[in-house]
This record gives structure tokens, C-alpha cells and sequence, in this order.
């Protein structure tokens, strides 16, 4: 028999996990007259009863006797009870980047037939359900006599400690396949809309229906014609990224069977009916909107609710295969202009410092805090696309020891309301239509902005020509932020005011610093008019 026949055979499965039962165990030896001086001590107690020295004695001995006990019990327990006991689901370690489920199963699906898989993609991990328990175990010990390759790069096997993976959504049967897909789009960068969806998916099996929904993140159902092009699609881009390092597909089977859409727009679209359009259209010219498309004051830019007609012309020639994009090449009209955002700290935040946080993104128009809930407020945004990027970039960043949560409100606009005082005596409404620092008020000064999503090194630019890193800490210190590790100027580009890059220790200490010092007002040594310095996010990693 050769070495790879014999690893793979059930005679080196036995083996394996009979070698740890070998050992004999080891009893801690009980004096027995121990035994005889309790008894004859318990009778003198029932007889004449003890003094209070007596008592304590009798509690130090009994608590002596537990803990020989325990000691006995160890040392009768085999050393196999202390690992992992075997079970169908294995855990699957240092899997490198672009693995996706496919590429597990044609390294796995020799030790037996496998019922689920589980990607992990942002732990690099996944869990694998075999069908029965021998097959996980001849996937574990050939793995620990020999490197079992996935795409091309070594992986680490061991069992699982769950007897079985749960099913998001599904019933409890293991076999359970649908043909309606759940997507979870992990570190999405870029917009994520039913063109894209459509595009990566359908090359796997005709796509029936898509819905998005952004309440937790970014999630999506996919509905497919049938259960093997489901199977197929799941098989052949979960744990793939649609663009380059970023927005990673989590894939599971969804419950419902068949979706249903109202309407086909940028987060929900039915492809067998492709009047929901032309429908949504007409209802919309039948009832004009009292005071017309948008106010007379409106900077921001109109979404064209036409722009989507064509999708459908220019999908049916579009049959190329998933792959890795290197940027977004699609046009989409997203949906609403009003954010939620939770997770705000009461005692640090204002209307003020979400402006400079948001305005990175678009225009603001309003801003109003929840008296019910400290720690959410709304902003209204110029338009649809500013509420995209804003999601996209700041949803799950930290900031003063809390993690932001952003999701499009249902509300339509931010309605006017009494103000209350904030913990730091701002109001908790404010409006910021006409104010000077919104960097999206035309085309040509919103094609200057580079929208980044949050790093630790900050660009500043508009500060006083005289000032110097000593200043600059000063101000940190004042607004209490974390000190920056790197200060540098850029030269050269003009002589009235100054720009560079500030780097701090992490990526929390720099939205910070950005939430308080962005738009702050530096004094003007020659003049009688304060300098606004102005922040956002650097492109570069290092100051």
C-alpha cells in the first residue's frame, strides 16, 4: 500500500484517534484511614457534640477532601477529552484572499460528500459540513500528515466545536438548497445597486429578481430561474470581491422562494416585468408635485429618474464572466436623501461636527438630533448620490469610543421642529443650506473633492502661512484630541495659505481630530479675518 493510500484509508483513521487512548490514566491514592478518623469524629459529634476549635477543623479537612476529589476526578479523565471532539463540521484556517467556495470544495470533496459551506472571508476562514463524521475525519488527520492545498496556498484543518452549520434563514434540514440567494457585501467602498448585482450574477444562471436593503450594512436577495444556477452562483462567488480588495460577497441560502418587487429601480428590480418602470412613470406625471422637481434654492444635483431605462438593452448583449473589477464602471440613481445615523456619543457630538464629517461626501442641508435617542440624529443631504457615498465610507467607523451605524431614513425630508439644548448647550437643529463651507455647491468645486474613505492621515489645506507644527499641536491640545506622530507642508503651491498632511496613530483618532478641527478658525496674523482650515481624508498611507 503507498503512503497516499494509506493516509486516505479508514486503518490510519483508527489510528489516529486510538493513539490518545493509550495513555493509562493516574488515580491520586486515598489514605483510608482518613475514612475511619471522619467516622469516629461524626459519632463523637452526634454523642457529645464540639467546640468551636473542633468545627473549624472539621470544615478545613472537608474542604481538603473536595479538592482531592477534583484532583482525582482530572487525573481520571482521558487526555482526548481535552481537544476538540470530533464532529461533521470542520474549520478551515489560512485561507488567502481570493478563495472562494468553489475552489474549497475541489480540495475537500475527496474525503466525502459535503453538505454545506461556510465562507468567512474577512477572517480568511470557512466551515465545512460533510455528510458524515468519517469523512470530516479523514479530512483532519490526512491534513495533519500532509499540506492539503486551496487555490494554490497550504490550509489548516481541525474540527469544529458545532455539531452542525446553521443555515441563515433555512429550515433545519442540512440538505436545504433554494434558489433565492442571500448576499452580504463585506467592506463595500463602492456603491453597490442592481445594475452590479445583475452584472456579476447572472453570468452563473438568468436572474429572476433583485432586492437591496441597507438596514444592517449592505445585504441583497437574488432570486434565480432555478435551484442549479442558485447552487451554481453560490459555488462560484461566495467569498469573491466584485471590485479589487473590497466589497467581498458572503453568500448563503436565502428562506423565501420568490421575491417580490414593487418597483425597478437601483435597489429592487424584477426582470420578468420590466413595466414597473413605465408604470412608476405615469403614476408620477398623473400627480405633479405641488411645489414642482425640487426648491429654487437646490445646489445639488438632480438625479435623472430616466437613466436606468436602458438597462435592459445593454444587459442582453452583456455576457462576460465574474470577475475582479478595478473600479465601478455602471450608472445608478440611488434612493433618498436623508441619513440615520446612530451611534453618536451625546457628550462629544453636535450638528457642527457631523457637518465636517459629512460634508466630505455632499452638500448638507439639515441636521437634527433625536431627543429620544442621544445617541441618533438625521441629515438631510443635497441629493440621493451624497447619501451613497456617506453610507459607503463612514458606515462602522469608530469614533469617541462608539461605532457610527448609517442607513437611509424613510422619511423623504427633515421637518423642522422645537430645538433642545445638547449636552455641550448647541441646539440640537440646525441648517446648513447656504452655508459657505458645503464643497458641492457647483460642478466645478465638487469635481476638486476626492472622496476618500477614512484614513489616519488627514489632508489640511487654507491654514495661516505661519504656522507650524507647535501650533498645530496646541490646537489639539485646546480641543482635546490625541496628539499627531507627523506633520508635514507642501510648498511651493501658494504663498497665502498653507496645506499639508498630519498623520495619526489610528484611523479613530483621525476622524476624531477631523469631526472637531475641520473648518476651525485659526488666527490671521496680518489681517483682521480668521483663516477656516479645512480637512479631509488623505489618499496617501503615510505622512
Amino acid at each position: 500500500m503507498s503512503s497516499a493510500d494509506y493516509y486516505e484509508s479508514t486503518d490510519y483513521v483508527e489510528e489516529y484517534y486510538e493513539s490518545d487512548s493509550r495513555h493509562p490514566s493516574k488515580r491520586l491514592k486515598v489514605d483510608e484511614s482518613d475514612t475511619d478518623i471522619d467516622s469516629e469524629e461524626d459519632e463523637g459529634r452526634n454523642v457529645g457534640g464540639s467546640d468551636a476549635g473542633d468545627r473549624d477543623r472539621d470544615r478545613e479537612r472537608d474542604r481538603d477532601r473536595d479538592k482531592d476529589r477534583d484532583h482525582d476526578r482530572d487525573h481520571d479523565r482521558p487526555r482526548s477529552q481535552y481537544k476538540t471532539a470530533p464532529s461533521p463540521v470542520v474549520h478551515v484556517r489560512a485561507l488567502c484572499d481570493s478563495v472562494i467556495e468553489a475552489d474549497l470544495v475541489k480540495g475537500v470533496d475527496r474525503f466525502g460528500l459535503i453538505s454545506y459551506v461556510m465562507m468567512l472571508p474577512n477572517k480568511r476562514q470557512a466551515l465545512v459540513e460533510f455528510q458524515d463524521l468519517r469523512s470530516a475525519q479523514k479530512c483532519v488527520a490526512y491534513s495533519k500528515r500532509r499540506i492539503v492545498n486551496i487555490a494554490g496556498h497550504p490550509a489548516f484543518f481541525n474540527f469544529s466545536t458545532s455539531q452542525r452549520i446553521t443555515r441563515p434563514g433555512g429550515p433545519e434540514d442540512p440538505k436545504h438548497v433554494n434558489n433565492v440567494l442571500f448576499l452580504s457585501i463585506q467592506n463595500p467602498l463602492y456603491p453597490i445597486t442592481t445594475d452590479v448585482l445583475y452584472t456579476v450574477c447572472n453570468a452563473c444562471g438568468p436572474v429572476l429578481r433583485i432586492v437591496i436593503f441597507k438596514k444592517n450594512g449592505i445585504q441583497a436577495l437574488v432570486e434565480f430561474d432555478s435551484v442549479p444556477s442558485a447552487q451554481k452562483a453560490k459555488a462560484s462567488l461566495n467569498g469573491a470581491d466584485i471590485y479589487s480588495g473590497c466589497c467581498t460577497l458572503k453568500i448563503e441560502y436565502a428562506k423565501p422562494t420568490r421575491l417580490n418587487v414593487f418597483k425597478n429601480d437601483s435597489e429592487s428590480w424584477d426582470y420578468t416585468n420590466p413595466d414597473l418602470t413605465a408604470r412608476d412613470e405615469r403614476r408620477r406625471q398623473g400627480q405633479p408635485a405641488l411645489l414642482g422637481d425640487h426648491p429654487s434654492t437646490y445646489g445639488g444635483f438632480q438625479a435623472n429618474p430616466l437613466a436606468l431605462t436602458h438597462r435592459m438593452d445593454a444587459r442582453s448583449s452583456n455576457n462576460r464572466p465574474m470577475h475582479l473589477y478595478s473600479s465601478p464602471d455602471f450608472e445608478y440613481v440611488p434612493q433618498g436623501r436623508v441619513i440615520m445615523i446612530y451611534g453618536l456619543n451625546p457628550h462629544k457630538m453636535n450638528c457642527e461636527k457631523i457637518f465636517n464629517l459629512l460634508c466630505l461626501y455632499g452638500n448638507i442641508e439639515k441636521i437634527k438630533f433625536m431627543k429620544s435617542m442621544p445617541d441618533a440624529a438625521m441629515v438631510e443631504m443635497g441629493d440621493e448620490f451624497s447619501v451613497e457615498r456617506a453610507i459607503t465610507h463612514l458606515n462602522s467607523v469608530e469614533m469617541f469610543g462608539k461605532k457610527l451605524n448609517l442607513c437611509v431614513s424613510k422619511q423623504a425630508s427633515i421637518v423642522p421642529s422645537q430645538s433642545y439644548e445638547l449636552v455641550d448647550g448647541t441646539d440640537s437643529y440646525k441648517e446648513f443650506t447656504n452655508s459657505r463651507n458645503n464643497r458641492f455647491t457647483n460642478p466645478g468645486q465638487a469635481a476638486k473633492n476626492r472622496i476618500q474613505p477614512p484614513s489616519n492621515v488627514l489632508h489640511f489645506f487654507n491654514a495661516p502661512p505661519c504656522v507650524t507644527e507647535e501650533i498645530f499641536q496646541e490646537v489639539c491640545e485646546d480641543c482635546e484630541l490625541k496628539a499627531f506622530r507627523t506633520f508635514k507642508t507642501f510648498t511651493g503651491k501658494s504663498d497665502r495659505s498653507l496645506s499639508g498632511l498630519l498623520e495619526w496613530e489610528t484611523k479613530s483618532d483621525a476622524v476624531e481630530a477631523l469631526t472637531v478641527l475641520n473648518h476651525y478658525q485659526m488666527k490671521n496674523t496680518s489681517g483682521p479675518y480668521p483663516y477656516t482650515l479645512k480637512l479631509c481624508f488623505s489618499t496617501m498611507s503615510h505622512a
